[in-house]
Parts: C-alpha cells; sequence; structure tokens
C-alpha cells in the first residue's frame, strides 16, 4: 500500500477552451516519475514541478459522487515506494448543486 505523502499538490478549476477543467499542479524529485490521478496516469508537463489538466468530465468518471478529494500518487525516490496526496477538490465539483432562488450570507 503507497504511504500518504504531502507533494504540496493542489487543484483548482481553470478554463480550457470552451469547457471547465480541474488543473492539478504538484513536484516529485524524478521529473521521469509516473504521477496518477485516482489511479489513473497522467500527461504532466513540467519536470519535477509540474502541471496536469484534466476535464471536469474526466475527474467525474475516475471518482465516486460527491468525493472531496482526488488521490496523487507519484514514486518517492527517496522512500523507494509510490506515495499518495490526497488533495482537496473546489467546493462542490462532484456533488449536487441545487438551483437556489437566493443565498443569505452574513457577517459578524
Amino acid at each position: 500500500m503507497p504511504a500518504l505523502a504531502d507533494s504540496g499538490a493542489e487543484a483548482k478549476l481553470v478554463r480550457c477552451g470552451a469547457q471547465s477543467c480541474l488543473q492539478v499542479t504538484g513536484h516529485r524529485d524524478d521529473a521521469s516519475a509516473p504521477v496518477r490521478i485516482n489511479g489513473h496516469l497522467v500527461a504532466v508537463q513540467g519536470q519535477r514541478n509540474w502541471r496536469a489538466n484534466l476535464s471536469v468530465g474526466t475527474i467525474k468518471e475516475w471518482s465516486a459522487p460527491f468525493d472531496r478529494h482526488i488521490v496523487v500518487t507519484s514514486y518517492d525516490a527517496a522512500a523507494q515506494r509510490d506515495t499518495d496526496d490526497k488533495v482537496r477538490l473546489p467546493i462542490g465539483l462532484l456533488g449536487h448543486v441545487p438551483d437556489l432562488a437566493s443565498l443569505v450570507i452574513t457577517l459578524d
């Protein structure tokens, strides 16, 4: 079982042409180490500091409904094993968003 680590991976929504994509960024010690998101090998841009853009549809296919995290896996050369990093998704990305007639926010 891969160990949990903190590769500094983050995820945010970005524009990819006419659609929205999830941009996942992170760091790996070995620039040739493969990167997996939720178990799927992904093509990344960059070397040690990398990024991958995935369509929201792809993330939905690779995740369970209402998931709040994705798992980014890369090889840790120092530990000589794969390490997993739980990365928080933007709020509501994989959840059901109801139609709201209004939203009231109060500040104290």
